[in-house]
């Protein structure tokens, strides 16, 4: 198995073999997982703590379902409570942690990079949990292992992202995992929705939802981020729906065994009607929360291989 990477910290700087080895590992963990078989003494003797400086549902719960399931001993911090609000700064939250000795640290937080500043201060395993815009690694890996389990492949398909791509880290991670899979992907939304530079991205861009969908394989919508938006990016959300909402006839123009996608929290009504995202002959969305368990216990298995490596390593060059 293939997977040097100390942290997880972004898709850009993973191998396509990399991405292949998680996602065989994860592949055989959802089979597990749907068998009821316990994995318990991968992480058994380790520490995941759990750090959301945002909030959220199924990242963190899958995170910490997936730890528990390996055996690690799981702590959630309430950041919200946490001395940051008091002033320290992060790299003092990093060394306080770091001085706790866990082993594997989960982050999520508002500011891009961040995760990144974090993982140079600590002695143990960092995985991204979302960054600002910046990337949401996981999200990228579980979409991608729904894809390959409903496709039976990840590559040379015809993928559409459509909505908030702007502002969307879980596009920018999609963006790079699915171009290195060597598939064909297209961005569908307003000019108002998409990042600037979007050309330079590898992808083909359209603002009419029914070209943008023909004939593709896969229909992943976006949600819209209003927390991040500071300003008039759509008329309305009526209008919105109206023009880039994923209904039946829009879904129409994509192939006929199209699968629908949707990262969540989904705004039905707004991004996708409630009978598309309930289909179960098309929606694969509940099926992506499923598989979100299953590729955060490959990404932990596999770093804590890592980890463990390095530090026999270094225990090692000590005792010599």
């Amino acid at each position: 198995m293939t997977f040097r990477a100390q942290h997880l910290l972004g898709i850009e700087h993973l191998h396509p073999s990399e991405i292949t080895t998680l996602l065989d590992l994860a592949d055989k963990y959802a089979e597990d997982n749907r068998k009821g078989r316990a994995h318990r003494g991968v992480l058994e003797g380790l520490t995941q703590i759990n750090m959301f400086f945002e909030n959220s549902t199924r990242t963190q719960a899958s995170f910490e379902i997936a730890g528990k399931r390996l055996g690690a001993d799981v702590m959630n911090m309430a950041m919200q409570a946490s001395s940051i609000k008091k002033g320290e700064t992060l790299i003092d939250t990093a060394l306080t942690l770091n001085a706790m000795r866990p082993d594997l640290l989960v982050v999520r937080h508002p500011h891009s990079g961040a995760v990144d500043l974090l993982a140079q201060k600590v002695n143990c395993a960092v995985l991204n949990a979302g960054d600002g815009r910046h990337e949401h690694p996981t999200q990228a890996l579980l979409d991608a292992l729904t894809i390959r389990r409903a496709k039976g492949r990840l590559h040379r398909l015809s993928i559409a992202i459509c909505g908030d791509v702007a502002h969307s880290r879980v596009a920018r991670s999609n963006i790079m995992l699915l171009g290195k899979m060597e598939n064909r992907v297209r961005l569908v939304g307003p000019p108002t929705l998409l990042p600037s530079g979007v050309e330079d991205l590898g992808v083909e861009v359209f603002h009419d939802m029914r070209e943008g969908l023909e004939d593709v394989d896969v229909v992943m919508m976006l949600r819209l981020q209003k927390e991040r938006m500071d300003g008039g990016f759509i008329p309305s959300e009526r209008e919105y729906f109206h023009r880039y909402g994923l209904d039946a006839e829009k879904l129409s123009h994509a192939k006929p065994d199209a699968i629908v996608m949707h990262p969540g929290p989904m705004n039905r009504g707004v991004e996708i009607d409630g009978t598309i995202a309930d289909d179960i002959n098309r929606s694969v969305i509940q099926e992506q929360v499923e598989m979100g368990v299953a590729v955060r216990m490959a990404a932990m298995d596999l770093l804590a291989r890592n980890l463990r490596a390095a530090r026999g390593a270094q225990a090692a060059g000590v005792m010599v």
